[in-house]
Formats: C-alpha cells, sequence, structure tokens
C-alpha cells in the first residue's frame, strides 16, 4: 500500500482529472491524500463531489506547494509515498 499526496491550490480546471486518472489505475490499494492548501475557487468543492473511501481531504491555509506536501507526509498511512499535482495525470 501506498500514500498518494496532491496538494490543492485553485485548479478547479483540472482536479477531477487528475483524481480520475489515479482512482482509475488497475493497482487499487492506496490511499489519496488531497491536501486543500486554501483554495479559494471550487476545486475543494469539485473534489468533494468524488464518494470515494480512499480519498482524504485535509484543509490548511495556504502555505505553498511545499507545505502542503509536508502535510500530506504527516497524515500519511504508509510508508511509501507519491506526489501527484492537481494538474497532472497519470
Amino acid at each position: 500500500m501506498f500514500s498518494v499526496i496532491i496538494p490543492l491550490y485553485n485548479k478547479e480546471i483540472s482536479v477531477k482529472n487528475t483524481l480520475e486518472s489515479v482512482l482509475n489505475q488497475t493497482f487499487k490499494e492506496f490511499e489519496v491524500i488531497i491536501v486543500n492548501d486554501g483554495s479559494t475557487d471550487n476545486s475543494l468543492e469539485i473534489v468533494q463531489q468524488f464518494k470515494d473511501d480512499r480519498i482524504r481531504i485535509i484543509d490548511k491555509p495556504n502555505g505553498g506547494v511545499s507545505s502542503a506536501r509536508n502535510r500530506g507526509i504527516k497524515e500519511a498511512n504508509y510508508e511509501w509515498i507519491a506526489f501527484l499535482d492537481a494538474d497532472d495525470l497519470w
């Protein structure tokens, strides 16, 4: 098992495709940690539409992508970590 950490800041245009690309992988044993880094657009609402027990959302004030990744690492349940930006696809 591993943890996928996705920092989220104002990516309403792309985050749906990013999450779908992760969830559609053939390997299914992972968690997804979305770290909402103080988004001011509809990014968080788009993520909340996904109903998958593997997804956790962490809210924090904006501190930049590095602080969001570090928070995700602290929240991760698994030793192995994968980083993915909210505008990238697998």
